[in-house]
């Protein structure tokens, strides 16, 4: 089953195919950024043959200004892998966090810190902290399909429990 992990931002929207991270930057404002961004994520989804992708959940303690701009391009998202017939499962903001680090309130720094320390990759630079929960997404998802080559601690393991897995039925060959 070929899984892609994606932490929407309007700056910088983190993915992961296989444990490859990039970010989807573009330059362009309101909704030809959306457009540009959700075409994008259509894209790397049709060149990987994805069959299923793991979205970062909305972070509804969020209260910058750009909580709005943020849902657009949720919305955008998830509406063109709707209309591809592409399946999706919303994680959590807390359910990532806890299960890179056993905390589910751990910060930015501390996630990237904790997942590098584990794995010996290095998430750094611009879009680092998007990079790094896209990859902890997809490996969410390689955890629960007994597909991932890290051990996890129990804490972290209870981290998918919360999670709606009735996407992955009828997905890809799983």
């Amino acid at each position: 089953m070929r899984t892609m992990g994606l932490d929407i931002s309007l700056t910088s929207t983190g993915y992961s195919v296989d444990g490859v991270t990039g970010i989807i930057k573009v330059k362009s404002r309101s909704a030809e950024r959306l457009h540009e961004i959700s075409n994008a994520v259509l894209f790397i989804c049709s060149e990987y043959s994805i069959d299923v992708v793991l979205l970062e959940g909305y972070s509804f303690a969020s209260r910058n200004s750009q909580a709005h701009s943020i849902g657009e391009l949720g919305g955008c998202i998830r509406m063109k892998l709707w209309e591809n017939s592409i399946p999706y499962i919303e994680i959590p903001p807390t359910s990532r966090a806890k299960f890179a680090t056993g905390r589910g309130n751990a910060g930015k720094t501390e996630v990237i810190s904790s997942i590098s320390a584990k794995t010996g990759l290095n998430f750094s630079g611009s879009g680092a902290d998007d990079e790094c929960d896209a990859w902890i997404l997809e490996q969410m998802c390689k955890t629960y399909l007994g597909d991932s080559q890290y051990q996890w601690t129990k804490e972290q393991l209870s981290a998918l429990e919360k999670i709606d897995w009735s996407q992955l039925e009828g997905a890809g060959s799983a």
